[in-house]
């Protein structure tokens, strides 16, 4: 029986005989008092006895509350590095930071020499008056490889911030070098910071990041970018992009059709003699800088806009882009104002296996934001600024026959058109006819070689034969054929039509283990 039960039905009775009369027989009553006192005695132990079970509960219930205590400290623990469902990375209190990129091993195999790792110069493809024309050239490189970090934070239910770093190892100091230490060093690809309202559709981000004249794949939001398959980390000619600071801010209008503004770093890229009467066109470092390299002296940031529209059956976009070139020439200063226009366009022909895109852009001193680097501008006698009139233009198909294999082809086209004036013996502009082609195609001749433009088709494939707790490892090919055709000058380039043309045939392959 339980104690305090016992305890009660003992009560009850010593109550009972407190009742009997005083009149009864005096040894019934010496009897009577004397159960009272043992039944006194036994409930001044029951209560001591209950005293210490209630002292034990409350001890077991001091313990059971320590015990989930350290129960909720080791769940708050795991949460601070367990992110929210559906999310990878690591929680640090309300921010989910998510590390990316990969390592890489590439081959590469040119069948002219150009002196270049991963990234092909394009407008660099040497005619045979050179040396490299007649060499081939091949490398390994690990110098790809990436390292991107995203942190993400939700300031309310509607609002999240986020920064994004990446980073890759083709930058090249002065002491770099392939000859035994090959110490290459890390450089920016994209570091920006992103606020976006989805209540309002509202979204703002300043920093480092593909340009907005880039294709996106959808929205005109980053990490949406439409970046092409190659290994090349030159991409693919045709392809408009520039990876550069600036500010944007983008509206959506339920996340179908997509308004952008941005202004971004400008720079000039200039073709063609620079006349003696032009005092200043662009810098070397003053600064920061590399002291090896010029910087143009733009009157204000590039600025662009773009509407974007996904209507649930691929991606449609048009954009416009305006840039302000200046130079100094005759001691005063000469602006020009310069632009274009671009669309692309992301058709699924197979939902999910075949998709078709086609991108380009015209106008005028647009050059830079082609993959090939046209010129922006050329100069005339005077020393002003003349914006070349160029166009560039992508097509490409993807494809997805397996989730394990994506296949690629593109070809693409960039042109630059020629501007130039003659003034005796004295030749400006950017394919002058006047210039000397004559020995283009003689090992040691005379070539300038103004690019009027640069053809490129590439077909590859990404294989993803690994994929599970430890990331995923692909391995993948490609092959490329560069045509580069110059401006006619003197002597027609050696008696062929037009200026003439040399070309190139890259084969890659690549290795790459995604860890995260």
């Amino acid at each position: 029986m339980p104690i305090r039960s016992f305890l009660s039905g003992t009560v009850a009775t010593l109550a009972i005989l407190s009742a009997i009369p005083a009149s009864a027989a005096s040894s019934e009553q010496q009897e009577i008092e004397a159960l009272k006192r043992q039944m006194q005695a036994q409930i001044d132990y029951l209560k001591r006895q209950v005293e210490i079970l209630s002292e034990k509960e409350k001890a077991d219930q001091a313990q059971q509350q320590a015990n989930q205590q350290k129960v909720d400290t080791a769940v708050a623990a795991v949460a601070k590095v367990t992110p929210p469902k559906g999310k990878k990375g690591v929680q640090i209190g309300g921010v989910t930071v998510t590390p990316g990129g990969f390592i890489e091993a590439a081959g590469i195999y040119r069948d002219k020499n150009m002196t270049s790792d991963i990234d092909t110069n394009f407008n660099n493809i040497p005619f045979a008056n050179s040396s490299n024309y007649h060499v081939d050239e091949n490398r390994f490189t690990a110098r790809q490889s990436r390292l991107s970090l995203l942190a993400t934070g939700n300031v309310d239910s509607t609002t999240q911030a986020t920064a994004y770093y990446e980073m890759d190892f083709l930058g090249a100091a002065g002491t770099a070098n392939s000859k035994q230490s090959n110490s290459y060093n890390l450089r920016i690809r994209n570091i920006y910071a992103t606020i976006d309202w989805n209540d309002w559709g509202l979204h703002l981000m300043g920093g480092q990041s593909w340009s907005l004249a880039t294709m996106y794949s959808k929205g005109l939001l980053p990490r949406d970018e439409q970046v092409p398959l190659t290994i090349d980390a030159h991409y693919a000619v045709g392809f408009d992009w520039t990876r550069q600071p600036g500010f944007r801010i983008v509206k959506d209008f339920d996340k179908t059709l997509w308004l952008g503004l941005s202004v971004e770093n400008a720079q000039m890229t200039t073709g063609g003699t620079i006349p003696a009467n032009v005092n200043l066109v662009t810098n070397t470092s003053g600064g920061l800088f590399d002291p090896n390299t010029a910087y143009s002296i733009d009157a204000a940031p590039d600025i662009i806009a773009k509407v974007a529209w996904d209507p649930g059956f691929g991606h449609y976009e048009l954009y416009g882009i305006a840039s302000f070139f200046r130079d100094r020439a005759n001691h005063q200063n000469n602006t020009d104002v310069a632009g274009g226009v671009g669309a692309g366009a992301i058709v699924p022909i197979i939902p999910k296996m075949l998709e078709f895109q086609l991108s380009g852009l015209v106008g005028q001193g647009i050059g830079r934001y082609g993959t090939s680097q046209l010129p922006d501008a050329t100069f005339g006698a005077d020393g002003s600024l003349h914006p070349l009139t160029a166009y560039s233009i992508l097509g490409g198909l993807i494809g997805h026959p397996d989730p394990s294999l994506d296949v690629y082809l593109y070809a693409g086209l960039e042109h630059a058109d020629r501007w130039y004036e003659n003034i005796g013996a004295n030749h400006y502009g950017y394919g002058n006819p006047a210039l000397n082609n004559s020995g283009c195609f003689v090992e040691g001749g005379t070539c300038t070689a103004n690019t009027r433009d640069i053809m490129e088709g590439s077909a590859g494939f990404w294989w993803k034969f690994y994929q599970g707790d430890f990331g995923s490892v692909r391995w993948g090919g490609q092959f490329e054929y560069i045509t580069r055709n110059i401006w006619s000058g003197t002597n027609g380039g050696a008696g062929r039509p037009g200026g003439g043309s040399t070309d190139d045939a890259i084969l890659m392959t690549s290795f790459r283990y995604y860890p995260f």
